[in-house]
C-alpha cells in the first residue's frame, strides 16, 4: 500500500492536488474523471478509442453485470479484462446505489439486501461477503464495498441506523477480502475501497469519515452526494466530508459529471470522480465546449461550418462541422451520438489535463473561475 498513492503537488492556493494512483493495469494520473462502461462497454465508443484519448481507468457496474452476462461467463473468461477487450483499469461500484434507486424492488436487514432483478423480476440477494466474490470474479482493479445511501430528506435516527450498517458491511467486506486466498486459492485482485456515508447531518457525516478513514481501506470513496439535494448542500457536505477524511489515501466522489462539480471536487481534494452524463447527454446531442454545452440538434447549427470546439483533436472536431452533425442528429443517424460521445470524453480528459497543469503551477483557484465564468457566460449554454 505504500506505493498505491503518491501526492505529486499541493496547490498552495486550494486543497486541489496532483498525485499517481498504482493500480495493477498501470498507472492513472489524479485528478482523473472516469468514463462510465455500466455494462462492459462504454456507449457508443469502442474500447481501443477510449484508450487512444488517454483514458486508463474506467467504470463497470456490479450489479448490472451481476445480472448480465453474469459470473459463470465472466468467470469463463477470467474477468471483464478480456472478455470486453479492455487491457487497462477497472473501478467497479458495489452495486448499492442502483438497489437504492429500486426502492419499491428491495429490502435492507443486518445480513445484506435482498431485491428483485429489474430485467425479469427474478430475487436475489446482495451480503457485503458476496459483492466483494462478485468483484474478484470480474476482475475489478479498484472495487467498492456494499453500502447504503441515504436520500436527503429522511430523519437522523434512519440516517444513522444506515451508516451504522454501513459501517458493519465494510468491516465484513475487509475480512472477506483478506480471507479469500484462504477459501479459495487466489488473494483478492483488486483494491477494495470504503465508503463515507452519514446523509445530510454533520455529525454523522463527521463519524462516518472518521470511521472509514481508520479502517484498512486502500482508498475512500465519499457517497450519498449527487442524490437529489441542492447544489448548496453538496458543496457545503462535500467540504465538510473532505475536511474529516484522511487526506493519506485516494479519494473518490461518485457521480459527478457537470463542470462545475467536479472542479468544486477538485478544490476539495478529491482525486477521483466518474458520471454518465458524458455519454447520455451525448447521445442527445448536448456536447461541451468552452462556452457552455451546445446542442447540436437545435437549428441554428443547420449552415455552421466551425467544429464542435476549436482546437479539439477528436474525431467530430477534426473532420466534420457542427452542421453535419447537426444532421446526423435529425436524420437519427447513430453516428451522431458516436461522434459526440467521443468528443465528450476529449472534452473531459483535455479538461483534467488544464486543470493538473493549474495545480501543478498553484493557480487552481484562478483557473477554476476563469473557466466557469466563460462557461455559464450565457447560462452554461452556447448559442454561437
Amino acid at each position: 500500500m505504500d506505493n498505491f498513492f503518491q501526492i505529486t503537488h499541493n496547490d498552495s492556493n486550494s486543497k486541489a492536488r496532483t498525485g499517481l494512483l498504482n493500480l495493477p493495469h498501470g498507472t492513472v494520473t489524479t485528478p482523473a474523471f472516469m468514463p462510465v462502461g455500466t455494462n462492459g462497454t462504454v456507449k457508443g465508443m469502442y474500447h481501443s478509442t477510449v484508450k487512444e484519448i488517454g483514458y486508463n481507468l474506467i467504470l463497470g457496474n456490479t450489479y448490472h453485470l451481476y445480472l448480465r452476462p453474469g459470473c459463470d461467463v465472466l468467470k469463463m473468461f477470467d474477468g471483464l479484462h478480456k472478455f470486453s477487450d479492455w487491457d487497462r483499469n477497472i473501478l467497479t461500484d458495489s452495486g448499492g446505489f442502483q438497489i437504492f434507486s429500486l426502492s419499491q424492488l428491495r429490502k435492507i436487514f443486518d445480513e445484506g439486501i435482498k431485491f428483485q432483478s429489474h430485467i425479469d423480476g427474478s430475487r436475489h440477494e446482495f451480503t457485503p461477503e458476496k459483492v466483494v466474490d462478485i468483484q474478484q470474479v470480474i476482475g475489478s482493479d479498484i472495487a467498492m464495498v456494499l453500502d447504503i445511501c441515504s436520500p436527503p430528506g429522511i430523519d437522523w435516527r434512519k440516517t444513522k441506523k444506515a451508516m451504522d450498517l454501513t459501517h458493519k458491511w465494510a468491516e465484513r467486506a475487509i475480512a472477506r477480502r483478506d480471507s479469500l486466498e484462504e477459501l479459495t486459492g487466489r488473494a483478492f485482485r483488486g483494491n477494495l475501497f470504503g465508503i463515507v456515508q452519514g446523509g445530510f447531518y454533520e455529525d454523522l457525516r463527521k463519524e462516518s469519515a472518521k470511521t472509514i478513514s481508520d479502517m484498512d481501506f486502500p482508498g475512500i470513496a465519499i457517497g450519498g452526494l449527487s442524490v437529489g439535494e441542492s447544489k448548496e448542500d453538496f458543496c457545503h457536505y462535500l467540504a465538510l466530508t473532505a475536511d474529516v477524511v484522511t487526506d493519506k489515501k485516494p479519494r473518490y466522489v461518485m457521480g459527478i459529471g457537470t463542470v462545475d462539480y467536479i472542479l468544486e471536487a477538485v478544490s476539495n481534494g478529491i482525486d477521483l470522480f466518474d458520471c454518465v452524463l458524458a455519454t447520455r447527454q451525448a447521445r442527445h446531442g448536448s456536447v461541451f465546449t468552452d462556452d457552455g454545452m451546445l446542442n447540436l440538434t437545435r437549428s441554428f447549427n443547420r449552415f455552421n461550418d466551425r467544429p464542435i470546439q476549436e482546437g479539439c483533436t477528436c474525431a467530430a472536431c477534426t473532420r466534420y462541422s457542427r452542421a453535419y452533425l447537426h444532421h446526423m442528429f435529425k436524420c437519427n443517424e447513430m453516428l451522431g451520438g458516436m461522434l459526440a460521445s467521443e468528443h465528450n470524453l476529449h472534452y473531459l480528459y483535455d479538461l483534467m489535463l488544464r486543470v493538473r497543469k493549474a495545480i501543478e503551477e498553484n493557480r487552481f483557484e484562478s483557473f477554476k473561475k476563469e473557466y466557469l465564468d466563460r462557461f455559464y457566460a450565457d447560462g452554461g449554454l452556447n448559442r454561437k
